[in-house]
């Protein structure tokens, strides 16, 4: 199975194990079968708007395991990166939770309660409650020079009802009217998952997460193996189309895909087997030969089309080509 041969698992959050308070279908089960096999489990999650207590909190309702020291966030990441860039006892504007407040003044920062006390540093994060005023203090604050920096930048973020706007859109606000890029703390830099890795002492740690830009390409850039899991924001069409950086090593539908075998790519004079399915490349379209509801289908396409495009720097979508055989696996 295919968590064989690691020592622990560095598992998101969102779109991995819950969307918005509810769990995600297999992930429970599957996170609280890791210690039948001794492997370590700990959290790495972008989501700077709770403390590690109250998502260790949420995870245990949802009756999956987790303590405070298994939950590594990005609003400490952010206010120990902002502490690194400034004298202690700076001021700092916050536009984010209460939380990452209590993590700036943690690391000996004063608070500022907007961009007319002359703050040296800003720093951003996720917060549902973040309106238009908080990015235009963070603006004023920016263009006066203040060092900026964004707990994360992703996009999105799922939720029960679907996807919605997540850290990155609001920043990329701020970046707009400042024409300021942040420094960035948490995934898709290593920091997070070296400093989980290291906490459990794991020697061959398997990183698993919903999103190809933050947790496999925070991943690879911390020399860990990866795996896409299916349940939230990236799609098989999108890990067809990743750039090199941000492929995974593994694609699975879901967490309980963790307990099952991991199929051989094969390399055939007919194309590259995964399964019954068969994949070959052809210029700029992927000819695939099995069901399209079938993930070693897709397997098999990344593989050929990865093989084939060994290095690519932008995110290229070939054209997909599904030809349905008897005995295919739907």
């Amino acid at each position: 199975m295919l968590i064989s041969g690691y020592d622990a698992l560095l598992s998101d959050l969102d779109g991995v194990v819950y969307a918005g308070n509810g769990a995600i279908p297999k992930a429970i089960e599957a996170l609280n079968g890791l210690n039948e096999y001794s492997v370590a489990l700990a959290y790495v999650t972008n989501n700077a708007s709770r403390s590690p207590k109250a998502v260790a909190a949420h995870l245990s309702e949802l009756g999956a395991p987790a303590s405070a020291s298994q939950v590594f966030g990005s609003a400490d990441a952010g206010a120990e990166l902002l502490a690194q860039k400034l004298p202690l006892g700076s001021k700092v504007l916050v536009v984010g939770s209460a939380y990452l407040r209590d993590c700036v003044t943690s690391y000996g920062m004063e608070l500022a309660s907007s961009h007319l006390d002359s703050p040296a540093g800003v720093i951003q994060g996720f917060d549902p409650s973040i309106g238009w005023k908080d990015l235009a203090e963070a603006a004023f604050a920016i263009n006066r020079g203040a060092v900026w920096v964004a707990t994360n930048t992703d996009q999105t973020i799922p939720r029960a009802e679907g996807i919605a706007p997540g850290n990155g859109m609001l920043v990329a606000a701020v970046q707009a009217a400042t024409t300021t890029k942040p420094f960035v703390a948490g995934k898709p830099e290593p920091l997070l998952f070296q400093r989980a890795a290291e906490s459990f002492e794991s020697n061959r740690p398997l990183v698993v997460g919903d999103r190809l830009d933050t947790d496999i390409l925070g991943g690879n850039n911390a020399g860990f193996a990866t795996v896409l899991v299916l349940t939230g924001v990236d799609t098989p069409a999108t890990a067809l189309a990743a750039r090199t950086a941000e492929r995974p090593d593994y694609l699975i539908a879901d967490l309980s895909g963790l307990y099952e075998p991991y199929p051989v790519i094969q390399v055939t004079g007919f194309g590259i087997r995964c399964g019954t399915a068969i994949a070959s490349v052809a210029g700029e379209t992927i000819t695939i030969t099995g069901d399209e509801n079938d993930i070693n289908a897709w397997r098999a396409a990344c593989a050929a089309w990865w093989l084939s495009h060994p290095n690519a720097d932008e995110a290229t979508s070939p054209l997909t080509v599904f030809t349905q055989t008897v005995g295919s696996k739907s």
